[in-house]
């Protein structure tokens, strides 16, 4: 979290639970845009949840009497060129991409927080290390080098969670490291150091609640780019086996029956577009309401 947003708290009486919690809330409810990607997340999660009790048919069920049917009443979006029920496939690729992506971010943040917050606060030998690790996993093309970390590993559910979670926690690192450095010269934390408090007590009590806002953001805006990087990757052939139903790799299979069927690429790109853009609109919208230099970003 910015200082200036903290001090702007104290200043009006508020504790960091307070504004996070009604103030913030407020704020939410005052964005529409927030609240149709709230409740349009919520639809895709649900979705995903049930997805076994929603999808008419078995995902992986071949029937090659009925494949490349156009949408029609017996199957809503038609089947693939194995008679799979492409509905029941997007639904189930929805779970998959939320639940992998959902651990790549996790996975990302928890490591980018704890590298971040040491390079930052203990500075000299350790924040030249990690910042230089740091420096060489950014200076790769993300795709490029998840592609190479799959190349070697094998396609996975594992194997890609483990490639985008090396990909992606450098970017939590840095933005981290740069909260940890300013924070760590406030009042607040200096005192804390003044009166004895250890390490670990400071890190946990004043640095983390103090600077994972803006880390938040970036895991809410990143959690699209990842379920773009699975796609990516499935659709390359590299990402997932081919009896996991995903986006990605429907659309890899969906591209050589583009002039005679096109819905098979039309509803996953559809699926991957509307999701990437609700994490867009979500975190866009933490970002304007959590960082006060921001043009609206204070919460009143």
């Amino acid at each position: 979290m910015d200082n200036v947003f903290t001090n702007r708290l104290r200043k009006k009486n508020f504790s960091l639970p307070e504004a996070y919690g009604s103030q913030f809330v407020k704020r939410v409810f005052q964005r529409k845009d927030m609240l149709f990607a709230l409740a349009a997340l919520l639809l895709f999660a649900g979705l995903s949840i049930f997805a076994p009790l929603l999808s008419p048919y078995d995902p992986n069920a071949i029937d090659l009497k009925n494949k490349n049917l156009n949408p029609s009443e017996e199957h809503l979006l038609g089947t693939d060129y194995l008679g799979r029920d492409l509905l029941s496939r997007i639904l189930i690729g929805a779970r998959t991409s939320l639940s992998i992506a959902s651990g790549v971010v996790l996975i990302s943040l928890f490591l980018g927080t704890a590298t971040g917050c040491a390079a930052g606060y203990y500075g000299g030998f350790v924040d030249e290390s990690i910042s230089r690790v740091t420096d060489i996993f950014l200076s790769f093309p993300s795709v490029i080098f998840a592609l190479t970390i799959m190349g070697a590993l094998g396609a996975g559910v594992f194997n890609l969670m483990l490639a985008l979670s090396i990909v992606h926690w450098a970017k939590y690192a840095r933005m981290m490291r740069g909260q940890v450095l300013s924070i760590k010269k406030q009042e607040f934390v200096l005192s804390a150091i003044t009166g004895g408090a250890g390490d670990f007590y400071i890190i946990r009590k004043h640095i983390v609640p103090n600077a994972i806002a803006t880390l938040f953001v970036l895991a809410t805006i990143d959690f699209g780019h990842v379920i773009l990087s699975i796609a990516t990757l499935s659709f390359l052939g590299i990402g997932l086996p081919a009896d996991v139903p995903e986006w990605g790799a429907m659309l890899s299979a969906g591209k050589e029956f583009m002039r005679t069927a096109p819905y098979q690429m039309i509803f996953p790109g559809l699926a991957i577009t509307f999701i990437v853009i609700i994490f867009s609109i979500l975190g866009d919208g933490m970002r304007d309401i959590l960082d006060p230099n921001h043009e609206g970003g204070e919460i009143d």
